[in-house]
């Protein structure tokens, strides 16, 4: 056998396995990959401090506090105040005790001109947001009435915000 004609042979046997792997068969599928975001919020709170009430000054005694509001993005959400813990308080008459018998009447409202009193029915008088995943601010605005005749000491009373989405 010539060396030209014992090399050909062992090209074509060295080429006979790798032509043998091109020549298998494949096949394929797909599959899908799935997540589902729930919508949540959560709202944080800050104490509301008046300060001093004189029932002489003759004014209301203005104040705010802020209310932070974070849900998932495009969550239609409602923020609601209820009529805090004070015994007889209802939403449109919030009420703080004091240790003695005293009370002292005040209002929370949702704008700044005392015009729209921030409740807990959802609708009505709750304060309303879309979600865009970054914290809202939403300010309360409160008052207390002036002229009222009560006894010294500290008043007090407790709100519950609750956040519907």
């Amino acid at each position: 056998m010539s060396m030209k004609r014992f090399l050909a042979v062992l090209l074509a046997l060295g080429t006979m396995p790798w032509a043998a792997l091109h020549a298998q068969q494949t096949a394929q599928t797909t599959f899908r990959v799935t997540a589902n975001v729930s919508s949540v919020c959560e709202v944080t709170a800050t104490d509301l401090d008046f300060g001093a009430y004189s029932a002489q000054s003759g004014t209301p005694l203005l104040g705010t506090t802020l209310l932070r509001a974070t849900c998932t993005p495009e969550t239609t959400y409602n923020i609601g105040l209820n009529e805090g813990t004070s015994p007889g308080a209802t939403v449109n008459q919030r009420k703080m005790v004091g240790a003695t018998t005293g009370v002292l009447n005040y209002q929370l409202y949702s704008d700044a001109t005392h015009s729209t009193i921030w409740g807990n029915t959802t609708g009505t008088d709750t304060v309303t947001g879309v979600g865009t995943g970054l914290t809202q601010d939403h300010t309360v605005f409160g008052s207390v009435p002036a002229s009222q005749v009560i006894p010294a000491g500290d008043y007090a009373d407790t709100i519950t915000v609750r956040i519907y989405y």
